[in-house]
């Protein structure tokens, strides 16, 4: 029954735990040097050039006013980077603190998120499952940019 669980891409972002669908990742980069763009939306931190291909970089916690997480120097090389999403043909990537794994979670695990989990609201979260420790927070990344915000930023690649 295949249908009945999927596969997350978890990750951390400020204090919470954070999973999108791995069918909509492309890939997980290292942090790498990005290019401002002048009158981009505060949220998007640049552009950066991935195999001759141009990505515009999404900063979450901008864009949702999250604190990030601390972390010493030595730990932050091994784990923050970029998540590469496609988001209906259109390539971008967002800021992660700390990449943690690929996780297969059960549809009857996924319950309806509470009216305001963290500072991302509710309007962009899949569901909530509970963890050992704490809650894996399931994000709508088509939700998270809505079409006019995706013009927007595919604009600045031009």
């Amino acid at each position: 029954m295949a249908d009945q669980s999927h596969q997350l891409v978890t990750f951390q972002l400020g204090e919470e735990l954070y999973g999108i669908n791995i069918m909509d990742v492309k890939e997980i980069v290292r942090v790498q040097a990005i290019r401002a763009i002048p009158n981009a939306p505060s949220y998007v931190e640049g552009i950066f050039n991935l195999r001759s291909e141009i990505i515009p970089i999404i900063n979450l916690h901008k864009r949702f006013h999250l604190k990030k997480v601390a972390s010493d120097e030595e730990d932050e090389d091994l784990l923050s980077g970029f998540i590469i999403l496609d988001i209906d043909g259109m390539k971008l990537g967002i800021i992660i603190d700390r990449v943690s794994r690929v996780v297969t979670i059960e549809k009857h695990e996924v319950q309806p998120p509470p009216q305001m989990v963290t500072g991302i609201g509710a309007e962009y979260i899949q569901g909530v499952v509970r963890l050992e420790r704490g809650y894996l927070i399931i994000l709508d990344i088509r939700d998270l940019f809505n079409p006019k915000e995706l013009q927007k930023i595919a604009a600045l690649n031009r």
